[in-house]
């Protein structure tokens, strides 16, 4: 079958696009001043961004108008109660999962996917080839308790996890457990843990006393429902089409990346390394029973299918795009557990978090989210990002920390 493109118009005007790549062009989203501050400050832009509840009627909207193209569950329920919706589109063999605002102030991937399902769901010639090649589940908003409360954290105390396990009663708490001030958020009066680092690569992991606080250089314990939920998915997914060819994590940087003269370093960082590099003593010692199903390789031709997509319109329209810094040992996260289950992974890092810089910019960060996604999935559905040159990834300007 010929590859199927979703339509983009092929210069992105000084109207930065939205909505989906199928909606009209938006109003130019205002300038960001090089010195916007670093502390947080009352422009979080939250009316601008996709609540928990518009979530949920936005998809049972999408849903309805696809005419069975999409499908939306309730995929496991937040520590506070609200759904964590997934919503899959496509029948394809070939599998894409992508998840956004695992941390709940990183809110441009939330819109970017809606926008995706919008294009992927819809009518057209290319959605319709593309459904047919691919299956894309996607998990808008991972963490609506954080997302709610526009912090990185979710809403959760160290006894609500060992009320769920017993076992833990006694241990310490996990060391990604937010008890203070942090980010602008008084974690003292409502604690939490920031989710993306609660995966593990033993998907069928319980969690054990012997293996807390742990630290960020070892895996998490999935005690929290939003990993558990990200995780039923993943697996569902992997069981019924045997395996998942990508995983895409959507996420915001910090907001303090600046130079001397106060410019902002980059409007997007990309990885697809999350790892000691195959082969090193720390992978020998740690990963080397993943030898035979990690695929790095497949990583990298995925960063470069959304890296070579942005960079195809410009630095005008998109600015610069780097390499995030490499070869971390995150086990923790999603993206490392995934990836050592041989899925290809994709970290998109767009500049700041809500309280940086809140609603400036967000009609062109969200669609250089969206312009990278696409390309993923359209890379992964027909097949040519697997003819990608890996080495190329090292191309990729480095993050200038």
């Amino acid at each position: 079958m010929a590859s199927a493109r979703l339509a983009f118009p092929a210069v992105l005007t000084a109207a930065a696009l939205a909505g989906g790549a199928l909606t009209a062009l938006s109003a130019p989203a205002a300038a960001e001043p090089a010195t916007a501050p670093c502390s947080p400050h009352k422009d979080t832009g939250t009316a601008s961004w996709t609540g928990h509840a518009e979530l949920g009627d936005e998809l049972e909207r999408l849903e309805r108008r696809s005419k069975g193209a999409l499908e939306v569950e309730v995929a496991g329920r937040s520590g506070r109660g609200r759904e964590i919706w997934t919503a899959r589109v496509g029948e394809g063999p070939r599998t894409v999962m992508v998840a956004s605002e695992i941390h709940g102030n990183e809110k441009t991937g939330t819109e970017a996917v809606l926008s995706l399902l919008r294009s992927l769901s819809g009518p057209s010639k290319q959605a319709r080839e593309l459904r047919e090649q691919v299956t894309v589940v996607a998990v808008p908003k991972m963490n609506p308790d954080g997302s709610e409360l526009d912090r990185r954290g979710n809403d959760r105390s160290w006894s609500d996890v060992v009320d769920d396990f017993p076992q833990l009663e006694g241990a310490p708490p996990s060391w990604n457990h937010y008890t203070g001030e942090l980010q602008g958020d008084d974690y003292s009066q409502r604690p939490g843990f920031d989710v993306n680092r609660d995966f593990n690569p033993d998907l069928d992991y319980v969690p054990d006393p012997a293996d807390l606080p742990g630290d960020s250089a070892s895996p998490g314990w999935f005690v929290q429902p939003e990993s558990q939920a990200v995780r039923d998915a993943y697996v569902a997914l992997a069981e019924e089409k045997g395996g998942v060819d990508a995983y895409i994590d959507l996420h915001h940087q910090g907001s303090c990346y600046q130079d001397e003269n106060g410019e902002f370093w980059v409007d997007l960082s990309l990885s697809g390394n999350f790892l000691p590099e195959q082969g090193s003593p720390e992978w020998e010692r740690k990963y080397s029973e993943y030898d035979d199903v990690y695929d790095n390789e497949f990583s990298r031709q995925l960063n470069l299918a959304a890296y070579d997509e942005l960079q195809s319109y410009g630095e005008s329209n998109f600015g610069d795009v780097t390499l995030y810094p490499q070869e971390q040992d995150l086990p923790g996260t999603a993206l490392a557990s995934f990836a050592l289950n041989g899925s290809g992974t994709v970290l998109f890092e767009v500049r700041g978090q809500t309280q940086s810089w809140g609603s400036k910019q967000r009609g062109r960060l969200v669609t250089t989210v969206e312009r990278g996604l696409t390309a993923v999935v359209e890379g992964v559905a027909d097949g040519s990002a697997r003819n990608l040159d890996p080495e190329r990834y090292d191309d990729i300007p480095a993050t200038a920390r």
